[in-house]
């Protein structure tokens, strides 16, 4: 005797046995029954003929009970969780699905990994707060079950806090039509936060320079300048915080050296670059929301690069910030630029330079970061001024030092605190031929009168005076 089993079915199963058993027995209307199940009439023709070949077991579905074939296996989906704890830890769910694709051959949806961790109570730093309180509500009610505290407060502690988002505004017209340019502190690599320096094209959202350095300072934002500079031409404006790097002067500061506004706004000014400055976080939300992203990609990626130090950590911008803007930037060549021609190499080098007022001492000599330099002409001949004599000490982008001093520019030459050698005691020997010294032409801007000028020229500084 065959032993009789339970068939059970779901609710729309058990809906249309009800209604084929019914049509066979008080031999009904086709049509009707094919309105009330929403098939054709050929169909209805199709389950009359299984119901009486099988029965009720007719209805139940051929793939109940059986695992999809895109299922994930267990073993994947523990490699998906343990990753994630061990080796990217702190990436945003779609960026991990893209280092699971590039770096492990592993190709899982956004929204599979979002079940896998969320079943852990591990949330992406990019989730929202009705996610944030639902989670929370889950935890209070695990504590109220379990007796494992440390547990629970472990779980609670990766729920992070997310700031309201920045409001929006259109974005400009034009490529170059607006840079915005900030820093932001962060743990971006090794044991001590570090200041990354970047300018973002408002239009594309485009990353047009990046620095690293330890604190934020005029070098930092030169660097990013002469990335502009070099690659693109120059920008029409640059947005930015209120800064002392580009508006402000510290009352009573004696020093030009340690006054910043005047360095990178004397550039800009050069270069024919507006700068307009804010003290609302919000107004520059491209380059705010831009670190947010940032944060929550780059770590990860230096990490994995191995970066230990700033040098490091530069050399690996080059490569990725490309790779960046090819993911999230608009693309460039379907916006109209208006970005004026790039300055050659000299021009970008001598714009960029920090100007700092010195004395020329009894020995002709200015001392300049604890050493002592003499004046010298395009021959190489040492120049001679009075004790006193007022000279400003230029210092290009990549290192040369010149001085301004009235109307005339020089090169500045070394005194070393020893002789290497003794004419008493030491052979004679011939000295090379004197190369040309080279000097910068006059008509650069960065003068002495020229800087003296743009100085007093500055509304903030007229209240100092």
């Amino acid at each position: 005797m065959d032993t009789i089993r339970k068939v059970l079915l779901t609710m729309d199963e058990n809906q249309k046995y009800e209604i084929i058993k019914k049509l066979v027995d008080s031999n009904g209307n086709k049509k009707t029954a094919a309105v009330k199940i929403g098939c054709t009439d050929r169909h209805i023709n199709r389950l009359i003929k299984g119901y009486k070949e099988k029965g009720k077991a007719f209805f139940v579905h051929g793939n109940r009970g059986r695992q999809p074939a895109s299922t994930l296996s267990t073993d994947t989906k523990q490699l998906v969780l343990d990753l994630y704890r061990t080796l990217y830890y702190g990436c945003n769910l779609t960026h991990y699905s893209e280092l699971l694709a590039e770096k492990e051959n592993i190709k899982v949806s956004i929204s599979t990994i979002s079940s896998i961790l969320r079943k852990e109570f591990i949330l992406s730093p990019k989730a929202n707060r009705s996610t944030k309180k639902t989670v929370k509500k889950e935890l209070e009610a695990l504590k109220a079950e379990t007796k494992s505290k440390k547990k629970v407060a472990a779980l609670q502690s990766s729920i992070l806090d997310l700031e309201d988002a920045h409001p929006r505004r259109p974005r400009c017209a034009y490529f170059g039509e607006m840079l915005q340019m900030d820093a932001s502190l962060h743990h971006w690599f090794g044991s001590s936060k570090t200041q990354l320096h970047i300018a973002v094209d408002d239009a594309t959202g485009a990353i047009l320079g990046a620095y690293f350095d330890e604190q934020e300072t005029l070098k930092g934002y030169y660097h990013v300048l002469h990335q502009i500079l070099s690659s693109y031409g120059i920008p029409y404006q640059f947005f930015t915080d209120n800064r002392t790097v580009f508006e402000y002067k510290k009352k009573h500061e004696t020093s030009v050296e340690k006054d910043t506004s005047t360095q990178f706004g004397y550039a800009c000014k050069q270069l024919g670059i507006d700068i307009r400055t804010s003290s609302v976080a919000q107004a520059k939300g491209r380059v705010e929301r831009m670190f947010g992203t940032l944060q929550s990609r780059l770590p990860v990626e230096l990490r994995l690069a191995n970066v230990s130090s700033i040098e490091e950590a530069n050399e690996f911008l080059n490569s990725y910030i490309k790779k960046f803007n090819k993911r999230f930037a608009l693309p460039i060549d379907s916006i109209k630029s208006v970005f004026e021609t790039q300055p050659d190499n000299e021009t970008i080098n001598l714009t960029l330079a920090v100007l700092s007022s010195r004395k020329i001492d009894n020995g002709s000599c200015l001392k300049y970061q604890n050493q002592y330099y003499l004046p010298v002409n395009s021959l190489g001949n040492a120049v001679h001024h009075r004790k006193g004599t007022t000279a400003m000490v230029i210092k290009a982008f990549n290192g040369e030092l010149y001085s301004s001093i009235g109307e005339q520019v020089y090169a500045l030459e070394l005194l070393p605190g020893h002789k290497l050698s003794s004419k008493a005691f030491d052979l004679a020997t011939i000295p090379d031929a004197p190369k040309k010294k080279y000097i910068p032409p006059m008509s650069h801007p960065w003068k002495q009168a020229s800087f003296e000028k743009y100085a007093k020229s500055q509304a903030h500084r007229k209240e100092i005076a």
